[in-house]
């Protein structure tokens, strides 16, 4: 069978090897998938290993998504742009690099959620590798706007700026800190890609950067109702969302781009996730 993994630090909680058993045996691709935690300053000596005991393929998680960009030598454009990879294929001494996560975010939010981005306002919360994942594939969604805000106002305009320099985003991409949020006006969409509900902790968002018939999307998965996505419904949102259907939509670019076959991923979705309350 060929020989597939997710390698990060912890890894425990992942899904991925539960996601990806249930695609194989779904499409009928005969596979193993299993999770490896690598030490912090081991993740390439992690991967030389699966390499040399045959594995084809491994998703990467945090946080090694930076180095898996540089130890390949075959980097997509989407990773390059992200400055970080979530998959890697292995073919020889050809070790390609890809970064689906901002694909499954957009997939998610407009095939399985029916919220367009295309002519829509939308907010990134955040400017870390997360933010910086999404940007270019909401970019390519054709949104009216795309404002980035970060606790750091200095991190979003540097971002951006970056975005710029790479000639993305022009007249539609900006950036600020939590004091612009309450002239910036209201968001269509507002994503939250900080790590603040992994902890709990409340956004100083104010309630009119919610659109009343939007979208609130928060990238954690499995928290049910978050603050963030608390503060939205409070704020009359209509629309509420985590972040399971990117994590299962981002799986199965991958899985598609090591087996030639995407999976369904509705039903894999409708397993994992938590009711939102």
């Amino acid at each position: 069978m060929d020989r597939y993994a997710v390698i990060g630090h912890p890894i425990g909680h992942s899904q991925s090897p539960r996601i990806h058993t249930l695609f194989a045996q779904a499409t009928g691709q005969a596979l193993t998938y299993t999770a490896i935690e690598a030490p912090l300053d081991g993740f390439a000596a992690t991967v030389d290993a699966f390499r040399a005991a045959g594995g084809r393929g491994v998703n990467v998680t945090l946080p090694f998504k930076v180095e898996a960009c540089a130890y390949a030598n075959d980097v997509s454009e989407r990773a390059r742009i992200a400055g970080a990879a979530n998959a890697l294929a292995f073919d020889g001494p050809r070790c390609r690099a890809e970064n689906f996560d901002g694909i499954g975010l957009v997939r998610d939010i407009t095939a399985n959620l029916g919220q367009p981005i295309a002519g829509r306002r939308v907010l990134v919360l955040g400017a870390g590798g997360a933010a910086r994942g999404a940007l270019q594939p909401l970019l390519a969604a054709g949104p009216e706007r795309l404002f980035v805000a970060n606790r750091s106002a200095d991190k979003a305009h540097e971002l951006v700026q970056s975005f710029h320099a790479l000639g993305l985003g022009r007249g539609v991409l900006a950036a600020g800190g939590w004091a612009d949020l309450p002239a910036t006006g209201a968001f269509e969409i507002v994503i939250n890609a900080t790590s603040a509900s992994l902890t709990a902790d409340a956004l100083p968002l104010p309630a009119g950067v919610f659109a009343r018939d939007g979208l609130a999307y928060d990238m954690v998965y499995g928290k049910g109702l978050t603050p963030f996505l608390r503060q939205a419904r409070e704020a009359g949102v209509g629309h509420l969302a985590d972040g399971v259907g990117m994590l299962v939509e981002q799986a199965a670019e991958a899985f598609a781009w090591w087996r030639g076959v995407r999976p369904d991923t509705r039903p894999v979705i409708d397993q994992l996730s938590v009711p939102l309350t």
